[in-house]
C-alpha cells in the first residue's frame, strides 16, 4: 500500500488535473457530506484541528480541510503535516491581517476580511428634506483590498518551509491585501505537492511555488525592494540557521514570524546546545517556557545588530510544545547601541528559586542624550540570602516587555468581532486576553506550587497569595506560559515573607526538616511583614472571571509533536504502535530470566553447606548433576 502512496507524486500532472478538476465542481465550504462534517462542539472550542483527513482509495492520498483551504498529499510522510499547529496557524493569519491592515491603512487602502462588517462612511444632505438623508460618499471611499485578490501595493510574504503549502494557501485565502506569496521547500516532491494544491484551491495568480534551500533565497533578497514584507519560519526543530538570513531579508518594518520547537533544548536539558544555537545558555527554572521565549528574542536581535538593525517583539506566545514569536524588523544605529541595555542574565538560586536579573548593558540619559556603559554587578552574593545556596547564571535573554499591547489588543478586537473566521477563535481569544493582563516590564515569575514546596507547606489557593501581594503595594499577574504562575515585581524576600506568614496558618512539622534545607533556612527567620490574605475583587483576573478558554486541555490522545518527514517515501508506524514496538527495549533481562540461564550450574556455596539463599539462589541446589552435562557410564558388575 505503501509503495502505491510513494508513486503519487511521480505519475505527473495528468492525476493533478483530475483531482483539482473534481474538487473545483464542488464549493469547498460545502462539499460531501463526510467532508462536511464539522468538528465536535468541543474539539472546536478546545482548539482541535476539525476535520480529520479523509483517505482516498484509489492511491492512497489524503485530503486535509483547515480554514477556507484543502490539500492533499500522500500518505507516505514525505511531506511534514501536524493538525496540532491549526491554532499556530490561525495565529498567524490574524496577526498577519492586522499588519496588513496597518501597513495598507497609511497607503490609503482598506482591506476587507470575510465576517466583519463592512463600515461605510456616510454624509448628511440637510438640504433635501428637514430630517435629512444620509448617502454614501464615493469620493471618500479608500480603496479597498479583498481576500484572494492580488494588491499591487499589498504584502510580499514568504514562507521559507512550506512543506505541503498549506499555510502559505492560507494566507491567500484567508489574508487580503498581499501581493505575492512565495510557497518555499527545499524538496522537490514538496514542490511539487505544493503546485497540485496551489492548483486545487484556485490561487495560482497568488501563490508561487519555489524550490530553493530558504537561507540562499532570503540572501538573495536582503536589498532594497526585493525584501519580503512578512518572512514566517516554521521549521521543523531550531530555527537557528535560517534566523542570520530572515533578519537581512525583510523590509524595514517588515514582519518576522519564527517558531522553535526544540523546547527541551531551551527549557535547561542541554544548555550548551542551547549556547551553540541561540548563543545564550539556558537554566532549569519553572520559567523556563517565558525564558526561551526571551532567549529568541535575544538572539534575533543579536543577529539583527550585525547589520545595524533592531528587533521590536509585536507578540511572544508559549503554546503546546513549541513557542513563536512575531518581531518587527527596523534599521537604526542609535538604537542598534540600546541593544546591549535591553539583554539581561538571570542569577536563579538552585536551592529556593529565587532570580534576580542583571542587566547586559546600561544607558542613562544625560542633557536629553543617551550615553551606554557596562552595567555593574552582580546583584546576588556568592550565597543566596535566602537559604545559603549558590546560584545558577543563565542567558544573556531579552529582557524588555515581549509584547506590543497596543498591537495585541488590535488582533483581539478582531478576531472577537469574527469569532467564526477561525476555529481556535476561542483559544486565540483566551491566550491573547491573558497576555493583556501580563505585567510586560517584568521578566519571568514564580510558580505557586514552586514557593510552597520549597518550605514544604500546604499550597495557598491563587487568590490569596494575588491578594496578599496587592494588599502588601506590589502588582501581580498571571502568565499565559504557565497556568499557576505568579509574575510580580515584589522582591524575593516579599515573596518569602508572604509564605512565612502562611506557613504559620498552616505549620509544618519543622522537626523533620534538615537543617541544611531551604526550608528549615527561611523558615528559621520571622517575616518583617504581616500578610493579609483576605480576598480582593481585584484579584480576580478578568480572563479568568469570564471563563475564557486559556489553557488547552489535549483535545486527543497522542496530542503532541509528529515525526519529521522522510525522503523517499517510507511509511511511519502510528505512534502508539512504535511505543508498543520500543516497550521494554532498554531494559535489561528481569531477574526470572536470569535465574532461569544459572539454574543449569550447580552452586558451589551448597556444595560446601555454606549457601544460606534457599529456593532465592540464583544456582541449583539439586543433588543431582545439573541439566546438560553428560552422565557418568555406568560401571559393570563383576
Amino acid at each position: 500500500m505503501f509503495v502505491r502512496a510513494a508513486l503519487w507524486l511521480q505519475l505527473g500532472f495528468p492525476r493533478v488535473q483530475r483531482i483539482s478538476q473534481r474538487f473545483c465542481q464542488t464549493q469547498f465550504m460545502e462539499g460531501t457530506k463526510a467532508s462536511t462534517q464539522g468538528p465536535p462542539t468541543a474539539d472546536i472550542e478546545n482548539g482541535a484541528c476539525g476535520e480529520q483527513p479523509q483517505p482516498e482509495a484509489e492511491l492512497g492520498e489524503t485530503v486535509i480541510s483547515e480554514g477556507a483551504v484543502r490539500i492533499v498529499f500522500p500518505n507516505s510522510n514525505e511531506v511534514f503535516y501536524n493538525p496540532v499547529q491549526e491554532f499556530n496557524r490561525d495565529l498567524t493569519c490574524a496577526v498577519i491581517t492586522e499588519f496588513a491592515r496597518m501597513q495598507l491603512l497609511s497607503k490609503g487602502i482598506q482591506i476587507e476580511v470575510p465576517g466583519e462588517e463592512k463600515l461605510q462612511k456616510v454624509v448628511v444632505n440637510l438640504a433635501e428634506s428637514e430630517e435629512g438623508s444620509m448617502e454614501p460618499c464615493p469620493r471618500d471611499q479608500p480603496q479597498t483590498a479583498a481576500v484572494g485578490n492580488v494588491c499591487e501595493e499589498g504584502l510580499r510574504v514568504l514562507e521559507g518551509l512550506a512543506a505541503s503549502g498549506l499555510r502559505s494557501i492560507r494566507f491567500a485565502k484567508e489574508v487580503p491585501g498581499l501581493q505575492v506569496v512565495i510557497a518555499n521547500d527545499a524538496s522537490a516532491r514538496a514542490v511539487d505537492l505544493i503546485r497540485c494544491n496551489v492548483q486545487l484551491n484556485n490561487i495560482s495568480h497568488l501563490v508561487q511555488p519555489n524550490l530553493a534551500d530558504a537561507r540562499l533565497l532570503m540572501y538573495e533578497h536582503q536589498r532594497g525592494s526585493r525584501r519580503f514584507d512578512v518572512i514566517d519560519l516554521d521549521p521543523y526543530g531550531s530555527p537557528a540557521i535560517f534566523l542570520d538570513a530572515a533578519v537581512q531579508a525583510v523590509s524595514e518594518g517588515g514582519l518576522l514570524c519564527v517558531t522553535c520547537t526544540d523546547m527541551a533544548v531551551m527549557a535547561g536539558n542541554s544548555s550548551e546546545t542551547c549556547y551553540s544555537k541561540y548563543g545564550a545558555m539556558s537554566i532549569k527554572s519553572k520559567a523556563c517556557h517565558e525564558m526561551a521565549l526571551r532567549i529568541v528574542l535575544h538572539s534575533l536581535d543579536l543577529r539583527a545588530n550585525c547589520y545595524q538593525r533592531y528587533i521590536v517583539p509585536l507578540l511572544s506566545i508559549s503554546a503546546d510544545f513549541y513557542i513563536r514569536v512575531f518581531v518587527r524588523v527596523y534599521t537604526g544605529q542609535a538604537k542598534v547601541k540600546a541593544s546591549a541595555s535591553k539583554q539581561g542574565f538571570v542569577f536563579q538560586c538552585v536551592g529556593c528559586g529565587s532570580f534576580h536579573l542583571q542587566r547586559l548593558g546600561k544607558a542613562v540619559n544625560s542633557g536629553g542624550r543617551d550615553k551606554f556603559s557596562a552595567a555593574t554587578g552582580p546583584p546576588v552574593g556568592s550565597e543566596c540570602e535566602h537559604c545559603g545556596q549558590r546560584h545558577q547564571l543563565g542567558g544573556p535573554l531579552w529582557a524588555e516587555p515581549i509584547h506590543d499591547l497596543d498591537f495585541v489588543g488590535q488582533v483581539l478586537a478582531a478576531v472577537s468581532r469574527n469569532p467564526g473566521r477561525f476555529r481556535t477563535s476561542a483559544r486565540i481569544r483566551g491566550v491573547l486576553s491573558m497576555v493583556t493582563e501580563e505585567l510586560p516590564d517584568v521578566p519571568l515569575y514564580y510558580t505557586l506550587d514552586q514557593l510552597s514546596s520549597t518550605i514544604r507547606c500546604n499550597t495557598p489557593r491563587l487568590l490569596q497569595l494575588r491578594s496578599a501581594l496587592l494588599h502588601a503595594g506590589f502588582r501581580v499577574s498571571l502568565s499565559h506560559a504557565c497556568k499557576n504562575a505568579v509574575k510580580t515585581d515584589a522582591p524575593p524576600s516579599v515573596l518569602w515573607d508572604i509564605m512565612r506568614c502562611w506557613e504559620k496558618e498552616n505549620p509544618v512539622k519543622r522537626e523533620r526538616l534538615s537543617e541544611t534545607s531551604p526550608a528549615f533556612r527561611i523558615l528559621q527567620v520571622e517575616p518583617r511583614l504581616q500578610a493579609n490574605f483576605s480576598i480582593r475583587d481585584d484579584a480576580n483576573p478578568s480572563s479568568r472571571q469570564q471563563g475564557l478558554q486559556r489553557f488547552q486541555a489535549n483535545p486527543e490522545a497522542n496530542w503532541g509533536p509528529k515525526a519529521r518527514a522522510r525522503s523517499g517515501g517510507k511509511a511511519t508506524l502510528e505512534l502508539a504502535e512504535k511505543r508498543q514496538q520500543l516497550q521494554n527495549k532498554r531494559k535489561e533481562p528481569n531477574r526470572d530470566q536470569g535465574m532461569e540461564k544459572l539454574k543449569a550450574f550447580p552452586c558451589k556455596k551448597f556444595k560446601k553447606g555454606t549457601c544460606l539463599m534457599g529456593n532465592g539462589c540464583w544456582y541449583s541446589h539439586s543433588p543431582e548433576e545439573p541439566q546438560g552435562q553428560p552422565e557418568p557410564s555406568p560401571v559393570p558388575l563383576p
